[in-house]
């Protein structure tokens, strides 16, 4: 996620925080500084905590996928929380049912270690004499039971905010853990499309329920979090759409059947010429047909930099071998490629019969077929008669040079 570095690794997962989350502690920071010295440690360790309690809720997801062999690339914590990100989602209903449940059962874990300390070191009558502390230690001179007593405190704070994430996590709500629990659930009974379609507009309702409480009672973060959840419900039901209609065509149906080809001769000036003087961003370089490698816009431009003074070399100095170009099949949906995109981060894959090289397909190129698509199928609904060009069109070989 841009805007956000990296500050450790675990389980072969970046931890990663968004800068924004540094305005949330300023804040806090600059609260707590009415009560002095003891103010704002007592509230920046209080934040610390709980984000600790964030991080490790994600990491119960992200160890979960891992479980399932789906990827996760990182975890970013932002001002509104956590999100682990997963090189896709998982497919069967079963899968994403446990790592949804994963999160808050960690925050269970948390509860069940916390509140038998706090219950013997103090319980109530602790926490409740947290603002006495506050006031009598405004000055920098802190002794050990005043340290002690806010300490018990804010582990009361803390448990009462683990209970709050499971309370607010497992509301029915997509795209909180409630939400794809609901959805798991429904999944296990109708197709997933319609599952999520529920699922998001039960979530858009209990958003705009959200919204009207904070707005009506002035939490205004409460107001904020209800749109993030509003939108986030419409994305995930856009997706599903999406991949709806993705999974009704063949990636062999959509690669650029007329797309410039190189060869192993060519120089980079012919790759730049051919740039710009077409809207080809990516090109694949043969050698007798086969496939020798890819290179993109984005490797001239990089190799540009690097190299600017070089345009008479090869173009295998600046292409991406073979070996590094990831291969789908021709018979593979096109909702099943941009899970392959998603999951190794290329945004071009190489489109194969067997063995046979036919040509190279763009996250570009599925976007504009699935604009296509989804324009069709709204005709059809509509009773619009199907175009008289039958799409998709039949398979070519490859190229030969």
């Amino acid at each position: 996620m841009s805007g956000a570095f990296r500050i450790a690794r675990f389980f072969g997962i970046d931890l990663r925080v968004h800068w924004s989350f540094f305005f949330i502690v300023l804040l806090v920071g600059m609260q707590g500084a009415s009560h002095g010295a003891m103010g704002i440690l007592f509230t920046v360790t209080l934040v610390a905590l709980l984000f600790l309690c964030v991080t490790l809720h994600e990491f119960g997801h992200a160890l979960v996928a891992q479980r399932f062999g789906i990827p996760v690339r990182e975890i970013v914590l932002l001002p509104i929380g956590g999100v682990a990100v997963m090189g896709r989602m998982p497919e069967k209903p079963r899968q994403e049912l446990l790592i949804a449940i994963a999160g808050p059962l960690v925050n269970v874990a948390i509860l069940a270690v916390l509140v038998p300390v706090w219950f013997v070191l103090g319980g109530f009558e602790t926490s409740a004499a947290v603002g006495q502390i506050l006031e009598s230690t405004r000055g920098i001179r802190i002794d050990a039971s005043s340290l002690r007593a806010a300490a018990f405190a804010m582990l009361g704070f803390v448990i009462g905010a683990n209970v709050m994430l499971i309370a607010f996590n497992m509301i029915p709500a997509f795209p909180l853990d409630g939400g794809r629990v609901f959805r798991s659930i429904l999944a296990m009974r109708m197709p997933h499309a319609k599952a999520t379609r529920i699922a998001a507009t039960v979530g858009q309702a209990a958003a705009i329920v959200l919204a009207l409480v904070g707005l009506s009672t002035g939490q205004w973060m409460l107001a904020v979090i209800a749109f993030f959840i509003f939108m986030g419900a419409g994305a995930e039901s856009a997706a599903a759409q999406t991949g709806t209609v993705l999974a009704t065509r063949r990636v062999g149906d959509a690669y650029n059947k007329t797309a410039i080809t190189l060869t192993l001769e060519h120089r980079m000036s012919h790759v730049i010429e051919h740039i710009m003087t077409s809207y080809q961003p990516d090109f694949a370089v043969l050698n007798r047909g086969r496939l020798a490698g890819v290179i993109t816009r984005e490797d001239v431009l990089k190799w540009l930099a690097e190299t600017p003074s070089l345009y008479d070399v090869y173009v295998t100095e600046a292409m991406r071998e073979e070996q590094a170009v990831v291969r789908v099949q021709a018979t593979m949906t096109l909702d099943e490629v941009t899970k392959v995109m998603e999951e190794r981060q290329t945004r071009v894959v190489a489109v194969f019969e067997g063995e046979m090289y036919l040509g190279l397909v763009s996250a570009e190129d599925i976007a504009e077929a699935q604009a296509v698509l989804t324009f069709l199928n709204r005709r059809l609904a509509e009773g619009a008669p199907p175009p008289r060009t039958a799409w998709p069109m039949p398979m070519r070989e490859a190229p030969r040079v």
